[in-house]
């Protein structure tokens, strides 16, 4: 069991990074409000964790249905013996699963929200699809408790197998730890980029990374299943 949680573990802080990083409505609304707004360093960050931690709750909310079906099946004695290694192959289905998705997206351009500050100052959000245009008239101006709903209805779904295991092996501190180190990892992140556009320090542009967000999501569940099922993790 140490040794397959030393594996979700390092798969919870890899998805919350990736999943923060590669999504920049995750950093750029608050440093976009902060400079419009003229907020203070503490009300940006406060801001940040407040939006941040609805949106990791709203992802462990999603992950807790994958903890029922664990723990469900840790009542089956006859699984007793092969439920860890269910949970694995449940991991590699989940992200075969999910990275199909995310190309499917990917190659239909699905439309996602966009965040864009105009000339008045003020924030608005927006669905579109890469490469096209969107009229004034299709946006919402963004404040900041509406960005605090946005980031509730918004969770990662990566989160849905990673109690699984854990909750399967009936570990409840093992899903507590998950949680914790899940949430510490994206508002970490979040922080991080935050405070770096705040000071004015540039970096690297992640937005053309946002496409393959889901795919990177889902390739990292698929690694973390296949070493547990064939690697001995």
């Amino acid at each position: 069991m140490q040794a397959e949680m030393q594996v979700l573990i390092l798969t919870a802080m890899s998805i919350a990074f990736l999943h923060t990083v590669t999504g920049p409505d995750h950093y750029l609304p608050f440093i976009a409000l902060s400079k419009s707004r003229g907020w203070n360093l503490g009300k940006t960050i406060g801001w940040t964790i407040t939006c941040g931690f609805g949106h990791v709750m709203s992802s462990v909310l999603l992950g807790l249905g994958g903890a029922a079906i664990g723990w469900s099946l840790s009542k089956i004695s006859w699984l007793e013996n092969v439920r860890g290694g269910i949970a694995g192959w449940v991991m590699l289905g989940f992200g075969i699963g999910y990275t199909l998705w995310g190309l499917y997206r990917l190659y239909k351009n699905k439309p996602h929200k966009h965040f864009d500050l105009e000339n008045d100052g003020g924030l608005y959000v927006y669905q579109h699809k890469h490469n096209e245009a969107v009229g004034p008239q299709e946006r919402f101006r963004v404040t900041p408790w509406v960005m605090f709903i946005i980031f509730v209805l918004g969770p990662c779904e990566p989160m849905i197998p990673l109690l699984y295991f854990p909750a399967a092996q009936n570990s409840w501190w093992g899903m507590l730890v998950l949680i914790i180190v899940y949430t510490i990892c994206t508002l970490a992140t979040m922080l991080g980029m935050v405070l770096l556009g705040y000071f004015g320090i540039a970096f690297a542009s992640t937005q053309k990374l946002e496409r393959y967000m889901h795919v990177l999501g889902g390739v990292t569940i698929f690694i973390c299943g296949a070493g547990m099922i064939w690697m001995g993790w």
